[in-house]
Formats: C-alpha cells, sequence, structure tokens
C-alpha cells in the first residue's frame, strides 16, 4: 500500500442513488452513497457480489444517468439526478391539499416548491455547463501557448503556416473535449470489453479520434508510446483482440484508458478474470503508472488482500449501501461493522495451522440491526472512520475505539 497526504478532493459524491426499474418493481443498486476521492490517492470499494461497486464506477463516469444526488469532478457538477427534488415537490403539494393548514405553513410549502424547481434547473444546467467551462478552460490555455510562438514566426511564412494549423487542431480538439473524459474506466471482462472487429491500434486510438484529433502520425506515435508504457510492443498495433492472453487484453484496456491522459481511472475488478501471477503484474502495472502519471484510481474488487496492498482507504458496500470508510489500515485494524467484519473474517490466510483454527463471522443484517423506529446513517465514529449505524450502535461503537 502506498500512502498520500494530498487532501484535495478531486472526485466528490454526495447522496448518489441509483435505482433501476423493472415492470412495477425497482431495484435500489445503489442507495445514498457518499464519499469523496483525494487527488493522488487509490480508494479501494469492496463487497460481494451484486453490491453496488460497479453501478457506482459506471455511474460516475456517466455511463447511467443517475436517479438522485450529485457527482462533483474538479468541483465541477457532472452528474446530477432530480429523484429527490421531485419526490419533495410531491410530499409538499400532497400536503398542501390538507384544509386545516396555517396560511404561514402553506407559504413555507409553496417556497419550498419553488425552491426544489429551481434546483432541477439548476441541476440539468450544472452538468451540463461543466462541459463548457471546461472546454474554455482549455482553450483559453492553448491560445495562451500560442499567442506568442505565433507572433514570433510572423516572419516566416511556411513556419507560421504550420504553427496556425497545428494551433486550429488544438483549439477544435480542446473545444471538443468533455470533463468527463479526464476520468476512464478499466472493465472487468477483458474480452467482452474490447471490440474484435477492431485492431489495437483502433482500439486504443478510439478516443482521441472521437475527440477531434485527426493527425495519423501523432496518433500512430502515441499508441507506440502507450503500448510500450503497458508492456506491450508496437507490432502488437495491428493485431486483433483473439490473438491475446488474458493478461495481454487488460494491458490494452489499461491503455486505451490511459492514453486519454485522464486524472482519475476507475478500474472495475481489473484482475478478477486473471490467474494469480498475471494479477500481481497488472496490479504493479498501475502502481507504476499512477506513479509515472500522477493518477488517481478508484480501485474496485472482491479480492480484500490486493485491496489492503494497493488502496490508501477503502469503502465497504452491502446492499447498495456504503457501510465503512476508513484508512486501509485502520479498516483492517479495527473493523466496526459486522458486514466487515464478516468480509475480513472469509480472507484466506497462507499458515496451514492459522486456516486450521480460522472462524468465519456470519453476517445477518436483519439479526444484526433493528433500525426499526432509530434509522441509520453514515457516521464518523473516529476521525476518518465512518460506519453506517444508528445511535445506539454508534455508542457501541464509540466505546470500541476509546
Amino acid at each position: 500500500m502506498s500512502t498520500t497526504k494530498n487532501n484535495e478532493v478531486l472526485l466528490r459524491v454526495e447522496n448518489l442513488c441509483q435505482y433501476f426499474k423493472s415492470g412495477t418493481y425497482e431495484n435500489k443498486a445503489v442507495d445514498n452513497v457518499s464519499f469523496d476521492i483525494k487527488k493522488g490517492e487509490v480508494f479501494g470499494l469492496v463487497g460481494e457480489s451484486g453490491c453496488g461497486k460497479t453501478t457506482t464506477g459506471r455511474s460516475i463516469i456517466k455511463i447511467y444517468d443517475i436517479t438522485s444526488g450529485s457527482i462533483y469532478f474538479k468541483d465541477q457538477r457532472i452528474c446530477a439526478g432530480d429523484r429527490s427534488y421531485r419526490n419533495a415537490i410531491k410530499a409538499a403539494k400532497e400536503e398542501l391539499k390538507k384544509k386545516d393548514l396555517s396560511a404561514e405553513r402553506k407559504a413555507e410549502l409553496q417556497q419550498e416548491i419553488r425552491n426544489n424547481y429551481e434546483e432541477i434547473k439548476k441541476a440539468k444546467f450544472d452538468h451540463k455547463n461543466s462541459d463548457k467551462e471546461y472546454a474554455k478552460t482549455l482553450m483559453d490555455q492553448v491560445i495562451a501557448e500560442y499567442k506568442p510562438k505565433l507572433e514570433a514566426a510572423a516572419g516566416d511564412a511556411e513556419k507560421l503556416a504550420a504553427l496556425k494549423k497545428e494551433y486550429k487542431d488544438k483549439l477544435r480538439v480542446a473545444k471538443n473535449t468533455k470533463l468527463v473524459t479526464k476520468i476512464q474506466m478499466i472493465f472487468q471482462d477483458p474480452i467482452a470489453s474490447l471490440n474484435p472487429r477492431m485492431t489495437v491500434r483502433e482500439i486504443i486510438s478510439e478516443g482521441l479520434v472521437i475527440n477531434g484529433i485527426k493527425d495519423q502520425k501523432y496518433i500512430d506515435e502515441k499508441v507506440y508510446e502507450i503500448l510500450e508504457m503497458v508492456g506491450l510492443v508496437r507490432e502488437h498495433a495491428g493485431r486483433y483482440p483473439h490473438e491475446f492472453s488474458g493478461g495481454q487484453r487488460q494491458r490494452i484496456g489499461i491503455a486505451r484508458a490511459v492514453i486519454m491522459n485522464p486524472d482519475l481511472l476507475i478500474a472495475d475488478e481489473p484482475i478478477s478474470a486473471l490467474d494469480v501471477s498475471i494479477q500481481a503484474q497488472v496490479i504493479n502495472l498501475l502502481n507504476e503508472l499512477r506513479d509515472k502519471l500522477g493518477l488517481t484510481i478508484m480501485f474496485i474488487a472482491h479480492d480484500l488482500s490486493v485491496v489492503k496492498y494497493f488502496s490508501d482507504r477503502i469503502g465497504v458496500m452491502y446492499f447498495g449501501k456504503l457501510v465503512e470508510l476508513a484508512d486501509s489500515d485502520e479498516l483492517f485494524a479495527h473493523p466496526l461493522h459486522p458486514y466487515t467484519r464478516s468480509l475480513l473474517s472469509a480472507i484466506p490466510l497462507p499458515d496451514p495451522r492459522s486456516e486450521k483454527k480460522r472462524t468465519r463471522i456470519q453476517y445477518n443484517s436483519l439479526a444484526a440491526h433493528d433500525y426499526s423506529v432509530d434509522k441509520p446513517t453514515l457516521r464518523e465514529i473516529s476521525p476518518g472512520h465512518f460506519v453506517y449505524c444508528n445511535d445506539a450502535e454508534e455508542q457501541q461503537y464509540r466505546k470500541e475505539v476509546e
């Protein structure tokens, strides 16, 4: 595990809800999840299959339109859901139908309805405007870079023409670049995530082409550079995905993400489909890229021992909820939530004697908690250590950490 002392928040997730409808049933895949990721750190997200880890990652990168909540990246709101505002409006309108309401209460409810409609408008504006603001910033940077170059080359017609072409190309790319492109994702399945009809060159360079880069020589050189960076060779660029092993395919997936020069990399269980020896190579590669490119990584995984080695902070998810969040060492040394204890007890030990004595802790949410009256929220039990609990459980956890 590497450490980071940077306190600058790169990504902030607030009250994220991602619901999916199937007929009359609504599946709450992610329900009111909040956390932040600091610049330069590796944030681990763990939990059993179906708990909402991957859905959280896909919501952040805007593969899904989120149901409710907000996602901020570089202090710009890139995702906004309006369900909570619409529910508040509906509840206020229902209350307004009551005949015994005071004039003061009616005025409060009407103001609440107006405020929530404003929030809906603001939510729609914010996540669309963030791309415009980011593109404007990039264009200003290009103008600042090329203005002195163009002035200096004023006497050389040939050099000036070449610079003008380069300037226009970069300006066009900056105008088409969206803020969300600074977040890239490595997908779990290295076979299904690569188009079998595209060559490696086409797969890796697709993002550059979409963003308006047309210089084929530049694209080819960039592809070769990234291939060598992830441990492949430039001769692989002309081949198709079926010609590679699972580990090599995952390296291609990593190259496709890294070529976009992202600030945040979401690694969605990038090693779960690989052999153990290849898993170590991929983890070491991600560590190297993190140091070399200054990446921030959100690492989604099942294997807790890998997460402990690789992550600075860890969030534990269960049934769509974030139930515990702490520094890696703190979480493993002092797990508080019974589900976290259950997960840690399932880690196999390399010592046969210890493994023989290892006791599995079973977790039954209905038996472990009584939330019928005293409702739970995510609370800070000790500095940086958050647990999803109610008042009674909070007192118990505080006694445990004293």
